[in-house]
């Protein structure tokens, strides 16, 4: 189940300088520990790491404590690839349909990173570098050094302010609203280091490669892979009171479960016969199943290379449906 936190909306917008003790962020809350990308498959991150999260009715402030007692980074232009560094990830889909979605990747340099994606990779999707996160604002404040192996540092912590505008496509400003949901997810990369030299040098295995990074993040995705939207953390707006306002999952986050299951049968059945099926039962699945007390319909059409997956209430006669690039959406 993938974690949730309830965005509260914020007094005053803090300032962005990397000091995490500006008044702002009193009101917001600290997510949970950073996990193990595969969660309980994988030990715990031997580092901590904490988000939190204000709004406004013109940006998403977002704020990092990131624990670390050898801090470095030497990526300095923006587009290299900032994750070839120990860094700190943003991962927004605001319309939570698993496509068009932004990517935004930080190191302790403030170096920044930041791409468009139509789709995940995995449905051959195109990143675009292109893009720029026009108006985003971020500032590092180091807890010690920056690439100095004989110093003991703490760590670092960054402030980010992601307009609203930055993120909406076409010319549709998306400000969210009480209870508007997006899917967001953060990630810490670590890389094993050794000093050598009076710099950080990454540690290799007997091939005499690099050892493969440490994937840390808010909400763990079960598999060593951050392209996959739906796996991503809940991020519910409001302007209410937040010690007030729970999270309980929607009903139709519910019904896109199923839409998912058969998604991922569906991908798998293809590797199998080389193309997709409209059986339920080859799935274990009926054609009815049962959500809060509510009966829903589920349907599959399928050709070789194409399938499109349905779920209907029938008692509001709404449906979701999923398609084999993961693309999801509702009609009436």
């Amino acid at each position: 189940m993938p974690k949730s936190y309830v965005v509260a909306y914020a007094k005053a917008p803090p300032v962005i300088d990397g000091d995490l003790n500006d008044t702002a962020w009193q009101q917001a809350k600290w997510t949970d520990d950073f996990r193990d990308i595969e969660g309980d498959l994988k030990p715990d991150p031997r580092l901590q790491t904490n988000v939190k999260m204000l709004w406004d009715d013109s940006c998403l402030y977002i704020a990092a404590q990131i624990h670390d007692p050898n801090v470095w980074a030497y990526v300095k232009q923006h587009d290299e690839i900032v994750f070839h560094d120990n860094d700190f990830e943003v991962f927004i889909n605001p319309n939570n349909t698993t496509h068009q979605y932004f990517e935004l990747e930080y190191n302790a340099l403030n170096t920044v990173f930041d791409l468009f994606l139509n789709k995940p990779y995995r449905n051959g999707g195109t990143p675009m570098f292109s893009w720029d996160a026009e108006g985003m604002h971020s500032a590092v404040k180091v807890q010690g050094t920056v690439n100095d192996p004989s110093a003991a540092d703490k760590g670092w912590t960054i402030e980010i302010a992601i307009p609203f505008k930055a993120i909406s496509l076409a010319n549709n400003v998306q400000v969210p609203s009480e209870g508007t949901l997006w899917r967001i997810n953060f990630s810490r990369v670590e890389w094993d280091t050794r000093p050598e030299n009076g710099s950080y040098v990454k540690l290799k295995n007997n091939g005499g490669h690099n050892l493969p990074e440490h994937n840390w993040v808010w909400s763990p995705q079960g598999v060593v892979d951050m392209h996959c939207p739906e796996r991503w953390g809940y991020l519910s707006f409001t302007k209410s009171n937040i010690n007030n306002t729970g999270f309980s999952l929607p009903y139709f986050e519910q019904q896109k479960r199923y839409l998912w299951l058969i998604y991922y049968h569906e991908q798998l059945w293809y590797q199998q016969h080389q193309g997709y099926t409209a059986s339920l039962k080859a799935f274990g699945l009926g054609k009815q199943v049962v959500i809060n007390k509510n009966r829903n319909a589920l349907s599959v059409e399928a050709t070789p290379h194409q399938f499109m997956a349905f779920i209907r209430d029938e008692k509001d006669h709404i449906t979701w449906a999923i398609n084999q690039e993961g693309l999801v959406h509702s009609y009436k």
